[in-house]
């Protein structure tokens, strides 16, 4: 298998209509009435709505450089789904989205009331993570994300994931990532151990330096909480590998 390093670009889905006067982009205030979000889910219902479109009846306006579809698209692009909705502090969020804080607030305030309503249904249907092949099929929707997202799987002691959580944007720096913000869902949810999981936009799953030296630090600090990190995988579009540490006592 050959990778390249050579970064993901996505496409633009604006429609642009060009003459020799202007350029124009299409707005959410341009579309049919029947096609704009919030008339769309009145007369159809929320099942026919894309999760952008579901996210700009939420926002219900953009900002001045951006209309709301346009925004919504873009972030559901940029950083999945389930990374957004698993975050947990408006303040990073909105930095890393580049959007209004009050946004990044509706948006954290939304799942956790998704996560509150069906917790016991997702407790109940909760995925068993037992090796490196696992992570990759549960993180899928991660694994063409073109910025490094470093993610947080917590286990209960039968190896069922009781928290998915993103825990930081950007690259995975030894400086940056403090043992805190990955053991505080941990402690939290009271998870008997922890897999980190983050992707190389690269498409190269080996480990750098950077990688190996933060998680041996996550390993000692885990151990002393009594919370093992039994695993640090890096995945890629169609590939993925453990960073080479020694997860176990010697």
């Amino acid at each position: 298998m050959t990778y390249t390093t050579k970064p993901y670009t996505l496409p633009r889905d604006d429609l642009v209509l060009d003459n020799e006067k202007r350029t124009y982009v299409l707005t959410i205030h341009d579309l049919p009435s029947d096609e704009k979000p919030r008339e769309k889910l009145i007369a159809h219902g929320p099942e026919h709505l894309r999760s952008p479109e579901l996210l700009a009846v939420l926002f219900t306006a953009g900002t001045k450089k951006e209309d709301v579809l346009s925004m919504t698209e873009r972030i559901m692009k940029e950083y999945g789904e389930k990374s957004i909705m698993s975050a947990r502090n408006p303040n990073t969020l909105a930095r890393d989205l580049d959007i209004p804080l009050g946004k990044a607030v509706q948006i954290i305030a939304a799942a956790e009331l998704g996560r509150r309503f069906f917790h016991k249904n997702e407790s109940a249907s909760a995925p068993t993570i037992r090796t490196a092949s696992d992570v990759f099929n549960h993180v899928k929707d991660m694994c063409t994300l073109p910025k490094e997202h470093l993610r947080g799987l917590y286990l209960n002691a039968h190896y069922k994931i009781i928290h998915d959580e993103m825990i930081s944007i950007g690259t995975v720096d030894a400086n940056m990532i403090h043992p805190r913000e990955v053991f505080r869902p941990a402690l939290e949810y009271a998870a008997a151990a922890v897999v980190l999981v983050h992707n190389h936009p690269s498409g190269i799953t080996a480990a750098s330096n950077a990688d190996i030296k933060i998680t041996e630090q996550l390993v000692a600090a885990g151990r002393m909480l009594g919370i093992g990190l039994i695993d640090h995988v890096i995945v890629t579009k169609d590939a993925f590998a453990s960073v080479p540490v020694n997860y176990h006592h010697t």
